[in-house]
């Protein structure tokens, strides 16, 4: 029996209708509010000619216009497909076609890029779509429904779609409520983006939760923190390169109310980790992905010192489990496998990648982590991204967080490149604040490490590539320094 809950953002309407809903740019809107942009937009979007049950691409910055599409199109039942306007036309165009879409909403700031696919598909732009009429509300969802998909990051090969049902959404804000709890106050600050699964999400628990947003078109640590300062978030979503920003910038303390500072995206460095807890900043460590709709494994509050480094437990309907070649032992590295409601039922048009990500309805996430004693769940890097000297297992971002503890340095990457002798080796690219040497580098590594974690290559950037969702990209680091070693 398909199981059906009420049409969400309606009945937060009904439930809650003067509640603040969204902050943004000055503006505030209630869930009452919300609820009838949403309808209007439906409305103007049927009449564009897109039908219930049909895929939309959306290409959209984070504004206030675009939260009001992402409802519409639920009130209208059809799937979103996140674009993340930072692609090329080619690489935008590539997915739309995969997901054989009706056509694409985008804001002005994505005119450009929107014009440029307008031959091939129909575009219609945000800013002058017309609020028509409501839309007739639907009534329900079905959480079997494909709600949005969005499509990885493409760090090796084409990028899959990731399908993200509505029950997939009900469960990951379930279950994070579970582990975070839920105050009277709570306001959660949006300065990642709405394509990217960390600030979808963050709309999808607004309206089941009843909690306002407060959302930036873009992150600025200044004006982050000037807003935690005040009192105007209890809750924000960031990753290590965010958190390393607004700790360089933070003068003073936050407001006694925020209560929350969810880290993702990636294994956390500890010296950021122990400068948050001298600061007293209350930094929630997490582990997700697109595929498990956000968060699946969160350190539970009361373990946020004790178990430093950890990314905690799976959240309460979730599971996990270390697939270590038979050995179940505590400390034994392997791929992390996870399962719960909350994770995809698969990529759309990848039957080979689903049947090789899917087992008895485990997920293989391709990361490598352990787990201790205590079942807590320490990630230590992508699979892909190990670096295997001599035959041994080397993990960047072990280097990488030593690295970051050298005062010097702001920021720090590691990939493997290429040696006759060891077959790898790992090398690092840095940002500093400071001039720093190389043998000084490499000095205090060898204080921390060993001899074959240390990186052969130190090489000196402006700034590291990273994608929109701040992850870094290994690729191009792997790229430059071809490019370097061929000119050498």
């Amino acid at each position: 029996m398909v199981e059906r809950v009420p049409n969400w953002l309606k009945q937060r309407a009904f439930l809650t209708p003067e509640r603040p809903a969204l902050f943004f740019e000055g503006s505030k809107w209630t869930f009452a509010e919300l609820y009838e942009k949403a309808l209007r937009q439906a409305a103007a979007l049927e009449k564009a000619g897109f039908k219930e049950g049909g895929r939309i691409g959306l290409l959209v910055q984070n504004t206030g216009k675009a939260v009001w599409m992402i409802h519409a199109l639920q009130q209208l039942g059809a799937s979103a497909v996140l674009l993340n306007h930072r692609l090329t036309e080619s690489e935008l165009l590539w997915q739309l076609e995969d997901a054989e879409v009706a056509g694409v909403v985008y804001d002005p700031a994505c005119r450009q890029l929107a014009e440029e696919m307008s031959g091939r598909f129909l575009c219609i732009d945000l800013s002058s779509l017309p609020l028509s009429e409501p839309f007739p509300s639907r009534e329900e969802f079905s959480l079997d429904d494909t709600c949005s998909i969005m499509y990885t990051s493409g760090t090796t090969g084409k990028p899959k779609g990731v399908q993200q049902t509505y029950g997939n959404h009900w469960w990951s804000a379930a279950g994070s409520a579970l582990n975070l709890g839920l105050h009277e106050k709570d306001c959660w600050l949006c300065a990642v983006p709405l394509f990217h699964i960390s600030g979808y999400s963050i709309l999808m628990r607004s309206v089941i939760y009843g909690m306002p947003v407060r959302l930036y078109t873009q992150f600025d640590e200044v004006e982050i923190n000037d807003a935690l300062k005040r009192g105007e978030g209890t809750i924000i979503s960031v990753v290590s390169a965010m958190l390393s920003r607004l700790l360089h910038s933070l003068e003073g303390s936050y407001h006694p109310d925020f209560r929350c500072m969810l880290l993702g995206g990636g294994p956390a460095p500890k010296p950021l980790l122990e400068a948050c807890a001298e600061k007293q900043i209350p930094v929630f460590q997490t582990y997700g992905m697109t595929e498990t709709s956000s968060q699946i494994v969160t350190l539970p509050p009361e373990y946020s010192l004790t178990k430093l480094g950890s990314a905690g437990k799976p959240l309460f309907p979730c599971q996990l489990k270390i697939d270590s070649k038979g050995k179940g032992s505590p400390f034994t590295e392997g791929e992390i496998l996870v399962k719960g409601p909350n994770v995809t039922s698969g990529y759309i048009k990848r039957e080979e990648a689903n049947s090789i990500s899917f087992t008895d309805g485990w997920f293989h996430t391709g990361d490598i982590g352990y787990v201790d004693e205590e079942g807590f769940l320490f990630v230590l890097d992508r699979r892909s991204d190990l670096i295997i000297s001599g035959g041994e297992n080397v993990y960047p971002a072990e280097i990488e967080s030593v690295l970051l503890d050298h005062p010097a340095l702001i920021d720090a990457g590691v990939v493997g490149v290429p040696d006759e002798k060891w077959g790898q080796v790992p090398a690092a690219f840095v940002v500093t604040k400071e001039p720093v040497n190389e043998m000084e580098l490499l000095g205090f590594c060898k204080n921390r490490l060993a001899k074959y974690k240390c990186p052969a290559y130190f090489i000196t950037l402006n700034a590291l590539p990273r994608n929109a969702s701040r992850k870094l990209l290994r690729r191009e680091l792997k790229a430059e320094f071809e490019k370097r070693q061929k000119k050498t």
